[in-house]
Order: C-alpha cells, then sequence, then structure tokens
C-alpha cells in the first residue's frame, strides 16, 4: 500500500482579487461573481520567485527528506499545464540536482489536468511497489507557475494561484494509507480542452455526475461509504461547484475543507496536498478518520483517492 510520508508546502505572498483586476482584464461583474459569490478573496502570487524556487521552497520544508535522499528512487513532477517553463529548461531536473537526489528517476505527468497531482500519487504507489527495494520512496513536486494568460485564470471559474505542494511517498505504513483511487476522463476525441463556449458548456453538463461518479467509484475500491469520510480535500476551485457537490453527496458542505479558497487561489494540482497539510495543522483530523482528496482538470478529467489517518 502507499502512504503520505511527509507533505509540506510553499505560498508564496498574495494579490486581492481586484489587485488583478487589471491584468487578468476583469470587468466588476466577473470581481464580484469571483469575491461574493465564489469566495475567492487573495491569489497567491509570486512574480519573482522561479519554478525552481517554488519547488525548492517546498521540499526544502518537507521532514524526512533531509539524510534520507539516498531512499528517494523517484522525482514525479505533476503539473496541471503541459508546459510550465520555455525550452530547454527543464526545471524539476534542477530541483533534482538542487536537493542532492543522485538516485532518483525523473519524470513527469500533466494529463489529467488540475487532477494529476492523485495519478502522480497513484503512479508513485506502482513505482513503489514493483522496486526491489522495500525503503524506497518517491517525491511528487506539485504546482504551477502562471507564466502565460492562458495559464492565469479559467474564465468565470477561477483564477489560479502558484501555491506548490512537496510530498514524499513510502510504499506504506499505517500513517495517512491510499484505500482507493479511482480516475475518468470524459473529454473529447479532439483533444480541445480551451473552455470554449462549446467546450464550456459540456464542462457544467457532466461536473457533478462525473465528479460525484469518480469519489463514489473510489469510495468502493476502498470499502468504505461517503457517511465513514471525515473530510473532504478538494481541489480550490469556487465555492459554488462545491455547495452543489455536497448537496449531491448527501454530506454536509462543512465536511469539505474549504478554508484556503480564499486564501490562496486554484493552485491547479498542489490544492488536495496544500488543504491536507493546513487541514492536519488545524486538527481536523484524527488518527482512524477515513479522508477523501478529489480534483478535475482541464479536459474533464476526474479523480479521487480515500486515505486513512
Amino acid at each position: 500500500m502507499t502512504s503520505l510520508v511527509a507533505v509540506s508546502s510553499h505560498l508564496p505572498e498574495t494579490t486581492s482579487v481586484d489587485g488583478l483586476r487589471d491584468s487578468l482584464g476583469l470587468n466588476d461583474l466577473q470581481v464580484r461573481r469571483f469575491t461574493r459569490l465564489y469566495g475567492l478573496a487573495e491569489i497567491c502570487q509570486a512574480p519573482e520567485q522561479s519554478e525552481v524556487d517554488l519547488l525548492l521552497a517546498a521540499a526544502g520544508k518537507l521532514e524526512g527528506l533531509a539524510g534520507q535522499e539516498d531512499r528517494v528512487r523517484y522525482v514525479v513532477r505533476a503539473k496541471g499545464l503541459r508546459t510550465t517553463a520555455p525550452y530547454p529548461n527543464i526545471p524539476v531536473q534542477q530541483v533534482r540536482e538542487a536537493l542532492g537526489l543522485t538516485r532518483a528517476t525523473t519524470l513527469s505527468v500533466a494529463d489529467h489536468g488540475c487532477a494529476t497531482g492523485l495519478l502522480a500519487l497513484d503512479l508513485c504507489g506502482t513505482l513503489l511497489a514493483a522496486d526491489p527495494d522495500p525503503d524506497a520512496l518517491a517525491l511528487i513536486l506539485a504546482g504551477d507557475k502562471t507564466f502565460t494568460p492562458f495559464s492565469q485564470w479559467v474564465a468565470d471559474v477561477s483564477i489560479m494561484g502558484e501555491g506548490v505542494a512537496a510530498v514524499l511517498v513510502g510504499p506504506g505504513n499505517d500513517r495517512d494509507r491510499v484505500l482507493g483511487y479511482a480516475a475518468r476522463i470524459w473529454g473529447r476525441g479532439d483533444g480541445v480542452i480551451d473552455l470554449n463556449p462549446e467546450v464550456a458548456k459540456h464542462a457544467r453538463k457532466i461536473y457533478q455526475d462525473a465528479m460525484a461518479e469518480v469519489i463514489h467509484a473510489a469510495l468502493d475500491e476502498a470499502g468504505i461509504g461517503i457517511g465513514d469520510l471525515s473530510l473532504i480535500l478538494p481541489h480550490n476551485v469556487n465555492r459554488v461547484s462545491w455547495t452543489v457537490a455536497a448537496k449531491q453527496l448527501g454530506i454536509p458542505v462543512d465536511r469539505i475543507f474549504l478554508d484556503n479558497l480564499p486564501a490562496t487561489g486554484h493552485c491547479f494540482c498542489a490544492d488536495p496536498f496544500i488543504n491536507y497539510q493546513t487541514a492536519t495543522g488545524l486538527g481536523r483530523l484524527n488518527p482512524g478518520d477515513y479522508y477523501l482528496m478529489t480534483a478535475a482538470g482541464l479536459g474533464q478529467a476526474f479523480a479521487a483517492t480515500v486515505l486513512r489517518h
């Protein structure tokens, strides 16, 4: 079984939604929608920090990594965006070298958009299960820089932040064990992921049903029901989508952890891990509690992972 050994994050300074009005071209109605209806307030922005700077800042806080570098066999870069730096720069390789992870194989995953962090966690479990070293570890680096206009916001859905997470993954122990994982892609045959009017209409139509389906599939694999969950750690897309989801799932909305939504913005596929760190710091999870991480990404990719604290 796969387990979370340690989770850390780096949250840069924030800018208000209103302060992004000019750079994003937001009008008064959009600002009100994002703040009053969607629950966004402050967005993590790091204009002076590179992708390498952000990832090293998160990994540098990771308990259990220092002194264990030789055990790390895999560094998996989980990206919401397929391209995060101009050619020929490869930030993840620079991070690997800076951390001294000389024995690690490095790879990136991106095809599930903002659900890719959970895909990376499942991939690490597969890699570690096949590794001959029972003490091997994997390191996930999740989150993105908003270095192009396309990456800065999803029109009338959410505003993207530059918070990142580092997750140390082990082959399994009694703490934070992965019990179930499910992923579904409802994308188009032509591969279009941009939210043009046609794609956006399709995304709105399927979103809640697809999210509920993937959550229940992960719960089924874990052998528990929705009522057994103590907490859901979501991607921070907006408050409205999770209010509707809570009703559809038949759970109180306060069982969905939304504390970071107004404080960070939507930090791509790092959100569930950032939420995990905040929730555990607040004492929202007790030993033995079941919890679920879930996210959706452009291209209509949905994922959910069930764990036990």
